[in-house]
């Protein structure tokens, strides 16, 4: 059983390593997508004509498909973030079962 929570415990680690990582570059994904979609709606702003409530809607209508791309890549971050505090609980679960452990092995 000990041996057992320690393998668990291990493996848990190096998910939650893995995880972090995913989410550093998830976020710099999300970061150039917000960018990306910054950039071209200001553009497309820009190059548009008539009142400025035509403009932005010129330019929302413009950059869907980056809006898109950066809502996807938010979606992205969140579920990463989701796993990781699922991975934690896990850790916090196993270390609790761990101290059970030992204090029914000092009995």
């Amino acid at each position: 059983m000990a041996s057992e929570i320690i393998q668990e415990l291990s493996e848990l680690t190096a998910q939650n390593k893995r995880g972090v990582e995913a989410l550093y570059e998830a976020e710099i994904d999300l970061a150039g997508a917000e960018s990306d979609l910054d950039k071209a709606e200001a553009h497309a702003f820009i190059s548009g004509a008539g009142s400025v409530a035509e403009r932005q809607a010129h330019a929302k209508l413009a950059c869907s498909e980056l809006r898109f791309a950066r809502d996807v890549a938010k979606a992205k971050v969140n579920r990463i973030k989701v796993k990781l505090r699922g991975i934690e609980s896990a850790i916090m679960a196993q270390a609790t079962m761990s101290k059970i452990l030992q204090a029914e092995m000092k009995l």
